[in-house]
């Protein structure tokens, strides 16, 4: 059993590619075969795999997400009550409680059994910058 806790900066909402720093940690941590679990230690942002070849698809998707829980103050979200933190908080527990907070990952032959356009992205619902922490896992 190997883990370790990876930081991700994110510069204000979308997807946050850390593919690298995950495929580093599996060779480093010289595991042939294995399970990953990622698990991010925040509320107001979530994980996913998808693609990463096109750039289009994580515009669309963060663009799709805003439009799905738009902010506090938007027109019609006036229900939400938890408005401390600013309009883009409640909005982000809401993405994140709809998305996932972990991520299961093969390891085959050293490295993470992602298919060919796959990437492993932070999704960071809120604005502004933030440091992420995402606990890494391998289990044999």
């Amino acid at each position: 059993m190997t883990q370790t806790t990876l930081t991700i900066r994110t510069r204000g909402p979308g997807l946050h590619e850390f593919t690298d720093e995950v495929c580093r940690f599996v060779r480093d941590a010289g595991a042939d075969e294995a399970l990953l679990t990622l698990f991010v230690q925040h509320t107001s942002c979530s994980l996913c795999i998808q693609e990463n070849a096109d750039p289009d698809v994580r515009r669309d998707l963060d663009a799709f997400f805003r439009r799905l829980v738009p902010p506090s103050d938007a027109p019609g979200m006036e229900w939400i009550a938890h408005t401390a933190e600013g309009p883009d908080d409640m909005p982000a527990h809401i993405k994140a409680a709809l998305t996932a907070v972990s991520l299961s990952i093969p390891v085959a032959a050293g490295r993470p059994a992602l298919g060919t356009w796959q990437g492993i992205y932070l999704f960071e619902h809120r604005h502004g910058s933030h440091q992420r922490r995402v606990v890494a896992h391998l289990t044999p």
